[in-house]
């Protein structure tokens, strides 16, 4: 599996990290850290990070969107959201951690779909664009996409995705390495 972490000014620093340290674990898999014109983001913690140029996803990929701060210029920033709609459509799965979900609902791409994101903008969130939102849940899984809560939801939805894909015990294990204690139910999420 292919992980493509679009980045952007002013992520939130675990909404990224949090998903690597899970998805670097996988065997085999490969993790790019893009943006739309590559060099170095920073993100809302001051980590800085160099970025390949965004293109096309090959084969077997998933983009992971971050949110933090930074979504929100980028929810009216009509450059940012063709080239993710261009980014998604090229993707096999598309997950969003935190208001990174505000940005796939702004490009339109979350029509019809169940999603949530974090409880402390969720209603912010909904105002943004069109999904079918659902404020209790620590993540959801609608077909080719995952969406999670608040910042440390995205440990818990990429280990779910593990799950999904590479099986329960491989997603268990991962989180064991980790010494994470995983929330392994996707309705049960305690800041709702």
């Amino acid at each position: 599996m292919n992980f493509y972490f679009l980045l952007f000014e002013r992520f939130e620093t675990l909404d990224l990290f949090g998903p690597v340290e899970i998805f670097g674990r996988v065997a085999n898999a490969s993790l790019n850290y893009i943006s739309l014109n590559g060099g170095v983001i920073t993100s809302a913690q001051g980590t800085r990070i160099l970025t390949q140029k965004a293109a096309s996803l090959p084969a077997n990929s998933a983009l992971v969107i971050p949110g933090g701060r930074g979504t929100r210029p980028l929810v009216n920033d009509k450059e940012f959201l063709d080239g993710l709609a261009a980014l998604c459509d090229s993707a096999d799965y598309v997950l969003s951690i935190c208001t990174g979900s505000a940005l796939l609902a702004a490009a339109g791409i979350l029509y019809e779909i169940k999603a949530t994101s974090n409880k402390n903008a969720f209603d912010w969130v909904k105002g943004v664009g069109d999904a079918v939102w659902i404020r209790k849940a620590r993540w959801v899984h609608d077909g080719r996409f995952y969406t999670s809560s608040g910042v440390s939801a995205g440990i818990d939805m990429a280990l779910g995705f593990v799950a999904d894909h590479y099986g329960r015990d491989a997603a268990k294990e991962n989180a064991r390495q980790a010494e994470y204690v995983w929330n392994d139910d996707p309705e049960n999420d305690p800041f709702a």
